[in-house]
């Protein structure tokens, strides 16, 4: 089982849109995102979960339009940034297939310091906006599959 941690493109500042929905730039990013990922098997999953904070919803929205995806989108309130991270843990536990998460920093990385090395501090990982960590579970253990940033993706 493979757990995609994936976090929400750029959003417009506070002080233009309280909401932070995404940017133009954000818009942009998701769609490289898509086209990285579009002829590639790496990035399957059969959940794509997300934060209530517009945000992220619409990273996971736009990803699964432009992936052309079928799976089924979740709204997740323990998924917002400033939740303890154990919650989520508690919820993979259960899972058997590949779910795909769109969240928030600091949560992120401590969610996959946690399920890494089973503490949440300090974090073992860095996620830029729009980037993706691939983590699998084998028996009870974590391990990290691969990381892409929108850095590497530019580059392509």
């Amino acid at each position: 089982m493979q757990v995609f941690l994936i976090r929400h493109a750029h959003a417009v500042n506070a002080e233009v849109d309280a909401e932070r929905p995404l940017s133009k730039r954000g818009r942009k990013q998701v769609r490289q995102l898509a086209r990285f990922f579009a002829d590639k098997e790496i990035l399957q999953f059969a959940e794509l979960w997300h934060s209530p904070l517009a945000r992220s919803k619409e990273t996971a929205e736009l990803l699964k339009k432009e992936m052309d995806l079928t799976v089924r989108l979740v709204e997740i309130e323990s998924l917002e940034g400033g939740n303890d991270p154990v919650l989520l843990v508690d919820r993979l536990k259960t899972r058997r297939s590949s779910t795909a998460l769109v969240g928030h920093e600091p949560q992120l990385s401590a969610l996959a310091s946690l399920l890494v090395a089973g503490v949440a501090e300090p974090s073992r990982f860095i996620l830029q906006k729009s980037a993706v960590l691939a983590l699998e579970r084998t028996g009870g253990n974590w391990a990290v599959c691969w990381q892409v940033s929108p850095d590497v993706i530019r580059r392509r």
